[in-house]
């Protein structure tokens, strides 16, 4: 079992973000694009926003620190619409979004097993 401190992992990227010029950072901590389950930290500076974009999948996001458009006040679990939305940072945030791609895709198409040699 691997263990992670969100709590830095949200500082280290915020600080990355103020030197990267570019807005925001993220950083896969659990899962990827390949797995069912996929847990990012994405870190914004006041001002960045996330573009708007549909969400193909089910999803939730926990404010670890600062304030979004979206909520508020840290430790606020939202459930992510199933439309259109964006996210944008009222002051220096870190979000923690978990996503969980629907089975019914291609990606999930079972494979049979290898022939025996």
């Amino acid at each position: 079992m691997q263990r992670y401190s969100l709590e830095a992992l949200a500082r280290e990227l915020l600080e990355r973000t103020a030197t990267s010029g570019g807005g925001h950072t993220v950083d896969t901590v659990g899962g990827g694009h390949e797995r069912v389950l996929r847990q990012t930290v994405i870190a914004l500076m006041q001002g960045a926003n996330l573009a708007e974009h549909e969400n193909p999948a089910k999803a939730t996001l926990l404010l670890l620190r600062g304030a979004g458009a979206v909520e508020r006040r840290r430790s606020g679990l939202l459930i992510v619409p199933d439309t259109h939305h964006s996210l944008q940072a009222l002051e220096d945030s870190a979000v923690l979004l978990t996503v969980a791609k629907l089975s019914d895709g291609p990606a999930f198409v079972a494979q049979p097993p290898p022939p025996d040699s």
